[in-house]
């Protein structure tokens, strides 16, 4: 039925030199992307250092970098507009998906977030940058 195929010894010799180039291309590749996104990730932080300076001050500004800007940036909490009810529904939320707040400060937080973030404030217009110098 099958038969048997015979390569020559060179043949397969170079087959299997062109796979092992291959492997270690991908390798090295993969080694490279895995020590470039750190670098990266490290450059957008330096980029934004002082992530507390966009939050309002209160009582639970600590609380929210710690609870929240672990996650997420500032400019995510920024620019919402939420209720209380709402507020309220987010932080249970993100209770859930682990964010640190204990039993104690809960509603403080949620009274902070929802006091500076509340549907009557202004929209949040963020501060433009042109190739990371401040646009005039």
């Amino acid at each position: 039925m099958w038969r048997k195929v015979l390569v020559p010894v060179w043949v397969a010799q170079r087959f299997s030199a062109a796979t092992n180039i291959i492997a270690v291309s991908v390798a090295l590749a993969t080694a490279a992307l895995f020590l470039i996104l750190p670098l990266k990730a490290i450059a957008q932080k330096s980029a934004s250092a002082n992530l507390t300076a966009d939050l309002p001050t209160g009582a639970m500004q600590a609380k929210a970098t710690t609870a929240c800007l672990e996650c997420h940036e500032a400019r995510i909490i920024l620019q919402q507009r939420l209720s209380k009810a709402a507020w309220t529904k987010e932080v249970d939320k993100m209770i859930k998906w682990g964010a640190v707040v204990g039993p104690a400060d809960r509603d403080p937080l949620i009274d902070y977030l929802s006091t500076n973030f509340s549907p009557d404030k202004p929209p949040y217009e963020p501060q433009r940058t042109l190739g990371g110098k401040t646009a005039k």
